[in-house]
């Protein structure tokens, strides 16, 4: 593959279809204002990554008396 050759993927938010190396400070989206609608996804917990491990019961921690 030749450096910097055209690649064109689509936005994960808007689907919009772009070149790779056109904007590399937002990628893998469009734009900036995409990359912070993502964010904002995040920081409201629409997005979530699971996690399987097993809960562990709290245990208030021990006092020294």
């Amino acid at each position: 593959m030749i450096e910097n050759q055209p690649i064109n993927v689509r936005c994960p938010i808007c689907r919009k279809e772009f070149d790779w190396h056109s904007r590399p400070e937002s990628r893998p989206f469009c734009s900036e204002r995409c990359r912070l609608i993502d964010l904002g996804d995040w920081l409201e917990e629409k997005h979530r990554i699971p996690d399987n491990t097993p809960a562990s019961p709290f245990l208030p921690p021990e006092e020294d008396y």
